[in-house]
């Protein structure tokens, strides 16, 4: 099952500055602010929602194809993904853009100052899908994702139009969208993900009520946060996955993007929706052990025994099959 997951591709330069801001503000002076903080460290990390999906995919060997724009800086990062099994051959790249970029400063109070540059990402409306499709072979599913929004909507209409089975996933998006972009972007869609917040905003932006919604779409996906997630399909019962016992809970960021690697991995195997939803679960659990969206690593004896001990001897036979 061949799946392109297209969405943001960005790093994060994340800086701790060992002072307070507080400290520096002077009150009647807020209007002309000029200070610039020394900071004690500097961390790089690697992000973007369809980066991080696909470093997922590419950990458990479903050669997820990566679809985005990104700067000629991306030399770096295309090696790395390419190194866990990412196939990088569709990302546009800016001849004029850098990769789009989160730049952050953090007190000792952990207020923070940040930056986003959007950067090359605004030229992924320029990338069609079919050229895409013609490259590898053609596509069973297209995952978007949370990207340009321009570039979002065409890729929406582009499977539409051609027949391609698509995943609306717009997450960080959904805070700048209006009911009517909702709704393009989410009617006709094989699956629809979101955690519970976007769930009940989804609902108020499009009008739509979830049982409308759910006519809409083929699935439903809800993560639940702690409880784990959530699949519902008109006419029938929910299929409800709890989540692995966590051994420590380091860092949040990326845990939505490892679901969704999971889950699409289930999907290229062929298991069923509940093993799909496991082993998501599963691969989020490892990322909130880790500091950063693509610092962890699977191994797969670990990953098994883990599996094993949450879900059970039957449902780990199904899954060891396609790690090996």
């Amino acid at each position: 099952m061949r799946i392109a997951v297209t969405g943001s591709i960005a790093t994060d330069h994340l800086m701790t500055f060992p002072g307070r801001f507080a400290d520096q503000l002077v009150a009647d002076q807020l209007h002309t602010v000029s200070l610039s903080f020394l900071v004690d460290n500097l961390d790089v990390r690697r992000g973007g929602v369809a980066a991080n999906i696909c470093f997922g995919m590419g950990l458990l060997g479903t050669e997820p194809i990566l679809v985005g724009a990104a700067g000629s800086d991306f030399d770096e990062y295309r090696a790395w993904l390419d190194r866990h099994g990412v196939d990088t051959g569709s990302v546009r790249i800016s001849e004029v853009l850098h990769t789009a970029r989160f730049v952050c400063t953090t007190d000792a109070d952990h207020n923070q100052i940040g930056s986003f540059y959007t950067g090359a990402m605004s030229e992924a409306r320029l990338i069609e899908l079919k050229a895409v499709a013609d490259r590898v072979g053609g596509l069973d599913l297209v995952s978007i994702g949370a990207d340009d929004p321009e570039g979002m909507l065409r890729h929406t209409e582009e499977c539409r139009s051609r027949g391609i089975p698509f995943a609306a996933d717009f997450s960080q998006q959904i805070a700048r969208m209006d009911g009517d972009e909702i709704r393009i972007l989410l009617e006709g869609a094989t699956y629809l993900f979101s955690n519970e917040y976007e769930k009940g905003l989804i609902e108020s932006k499009t009008g739509w009520t979830d049982e409308e919604i759910l006519s809409k779409v083929g699935h439903r996906v809800t993560t639940l946060g702690a409880r784990g997630v959530r699949i519902e399909r008109a006419g029938h019962e929910p299929i409800e996955v709890g989540c692995p016992e966590e051994e420590i809970k380091a860092d949040p960021t990326g845990v939505g993007d490892a679901f969704r690697a999971g889950f699409l991995s289930g999907l290229a195997w062929g298991v069923g929706l509940e093993r799909a939803a496991q082993v998501g679960c599963m691969l989020a659990t490892l990322v909130i052990e880790t500091v950063g969206t693509q610092e962890y690593t699977l191994r797969r004896a670990h990953f098994m025994d883990r599996f094993t001990k949450a879900y059970g001897h039957e449902a780990a036979a199904e899954v060891r099959t396609h790690l090996a």
